[in-house]
């Protein structure tokens, strides 16, 4: 069914959630519980299946899940020579009650490189527009005024009570916490509260015009978008790496200029990739920094482009692409001047801005927030050769080091990285120190570390390594186990917060690692994008399982998501301009 258009006489009416009486005072909102639960559970019931018919189709296709013991690399080869051979056909299919006939679509792309395709419809789902009522709050986060779509059951009374007395139809809504987050609440999160049922965002249009004339704050949204309604449309790749008999590389890469956006697409088809998604979180406002640039752990071919936001998720791609591993990784540097050290805060960023924050010293939190640009007074940052831009300029102090570590000059920020050296940028305090032992001729060594923020291990990256950031990690383990607050994409305090972001259905790109130490690479499409309507981050983590991820991680999505096959995209991106330049992207190379 198209999302542009609903039969007047739906054979599953959608019911309103505990309806405002007409009278004082407003029916308690407790009865939500049973519905939303009959809806839970069938939502549940929709998942599982949903999960079913992937395990079903994905086993013969993909190869994953399969035990240890067939983990030997004569094996696989085996495995590949007959998949190459049987995959030239679609892959099967799987007919599961509440859901319709699912087609995968699998191709051999080389040697050890599958991709598979699938659009999973479920004809019983009927979501809508409606409009969402929203409360003017402050932000925990910022200090600034914000709107939250889910709050308080008093506040979810009052406002039902209010739009009643202007004459709408409201319904009131249980919202909860996401069953696979390992560090938020459980159970309820609290309260929305809706206004009509249209075929069409343009049908929503006269309501929501008429609601917010009475004055208060709403904006239309699609059902579809809500954990309660099974999605009815999903637009799914999933690419499959095996180390043990792909002969080619896999690399994280800027392009050779962290200071760029490029489409994921088109550094494919320059690198003459077999697969390539995009990778992590980067500027994509002047206001936040230089575009392009990341703003999160980045490592390409070995070299350290970029700091870590705190202890966040990353896919860590050793020797080329023989291992992969997902963890929470932490990042430092520093520079010494015989017994002075200073610590660098920032790499191959406008110092004094720090997106995503997580660094010491950021203001307003030293936590990893999500989409929020925090400050630094007193801030050190280190540009290498990679940086192809010219430099910040402003207030502070610049020091220009050759290739030997040596100070070439000090002076004023600006101009751009010699061929082979570096600069370091200081405010505040850290330009005290960098006038103070930064001598033209005398060498200042700088050291960098990246850390497992669990184990305290320390990486050891050369050549052939790279690493690509992003938040939260999905799969730890083998189990679900998101840490969304840990790494700063929800806070509980503040319902305010990214809760579209993480609890709605978005488009979104996702890195894992099944038992047999296959790379599994995943777009889902989404904001109905050839009518599909994207993951949660707690169905992200459903999905990964299914496939026999062990381990897994979202990476950037909506609109910068995007699979490339043979430099070709294969996707449907969200962007109304098309496919969006992004920062960093995985590559899979010949």
């Amino acid at each position: 069914m198209s999302k542009q258009q609903i039969p007047a006489a739906s054979a599953n009416p959608v019911v309103p959630v505990a309806p405002v009486a007409p009278v004082a005072p407003v029916a308690p909102v407790a009865p939500v519980a049973p519905a939303t639960a009959r809806r839970s559970r069938a939502r549940r019931r929709t998942g599982s299946a949903l999960a079913a018919a992937a395990v079903l189709v994905l086993a013969g296709p993909l190869g994953v899940g399969a035990s240890a013991a067939q983990a030997h690399a004569d094996h696989d080869h085996d495995h590949d020579r007959a998949d190459h051979a049987a995959l030239a056909a679609p892959s099967g299919s799987a007919y599961l009650n509440g859901l319709g006939q699912e087609q995968w679509t699998t191709a051999a792309v080389a040697p050890g490189v599958r991709v598979s395709t699938v659009t999973i419809k479920n004809a019983a789902s009927t979501p809508f527009w409606t409009v969402t009522l929203q409360q003017p709050t402050t932000s925990v986060i910022t200090g600034g005024p914000t709107n939250a779509e889910v709050a308080s059951q008093s506040w979810a009374q009052d406002t039902a009570t209010q739009l009643q007395a202007h004459g709408f139809q409201a319904r009131v809504e249980a919202v909860q916490w996401p069953a696979g987050y390992s560090d938020t609440p459980h159970g309820l999160m609290g309260y929305r509260v809706r206004v009509g049922q249209f075929p069409t965002q343009a049908a929503a249009g006269p309501q929501l015009a008429a609601v917010k004339a009475a004055g208060f704050t709403a904006f239309s949204q699609w059902t579809g978008y809500d954990t309660q309604t099974p999605a009815d449309v999903e637009n799914i790749h999933v690419a499959v790496i095996n180390p043990r008999s792909f002969g080619g590389t896999v690399e994280a890469t800027h392009a050779g200029n962290v200071a760029q956006r490029l489409t994921t697409s088109s550094v494919a088809a320059q690198l003459g990739s077999l697969v390539g998604v995009n990778g992590g979180f980067f500027i994509t406002s002047n206001n936040d920094g230089v575009q392009g640039t990341m703003s999160g752990l980045g490592v390409y071919d070995g070299k350290l482009e970029s700091l870590s936001s705190g202890s966040r998720g990353a896919l860590v791609i050793e020797d080329g692409g023989q291992r992969f591993q997902v963890a929470n990784l932490a990042s430092s540097a520093s520079v010494r001047s015989g017994a002075a050290v200073e610590q660098i805060q920032g790499v191959n960023r406008v110092p004094g801005l720090v997106r995503d924050c997580g660094r010491t010293g950021a203001v307003p939190t030293t936590h990893p927030v999500q989409d929020i640009t925090c400050t630094e007074a007193d801030d050190l940052v280190l540009f290498t050769p990679e940086f192809v831009a010219a430099l910040p300029t402003g207030a502070g102090t610049q020091v220009v080091l050759d290739a030997d570590g040596k100070v070439v000059s000090v002076g004023a920020r600006g101009g751009s990285v010699p061929a082979g050296g570096s600069v370091l940028q200081g405010l505040g305090a850290a330009a005290t120190w960098l006038t103070a032992h930064a001598t033209v001729g005398h060498r200042l060594a700088v050291s960098e570390s990246v850390v497992d923020a669990s184990t305290g291990r320390r990486l050891r990256l050369g050549a052939g390594d790279s690493v690509a950031s992003a938040a939260p990690v999905l799969v730890r383990d083998g189990r679900i186990a998101v840490d969304a607050a840990t790494e700063g994409v929800v806070d509980p305090r503040d319902l305010s917060y990214n809760y579209q972001w993480a609890n709605a259905r978005q488009p979104r790109t996702i890195a894992g690692i099944d038992a047999r130490g296959n790379l599994l690479l995943v777009t889902v499409d989404g904001r109905l994008t050839a009518g599909s309507e994207g993951f949660t981050l707690f169905e992200e983590a459903e999905f990964m399982r299914t496939l026999g991820a062990v381990q897994a991680l979202n990476l950037d999505g909506g609109g910068s998501s995007a699979m490339a096959v043979n430099g070709k995209l294969v996707n449907n991106t969200s962007d109304a301009t098309g496919e969006r330049p992004v920062g960093d992207t995985i590559q899979i190379l010949p």
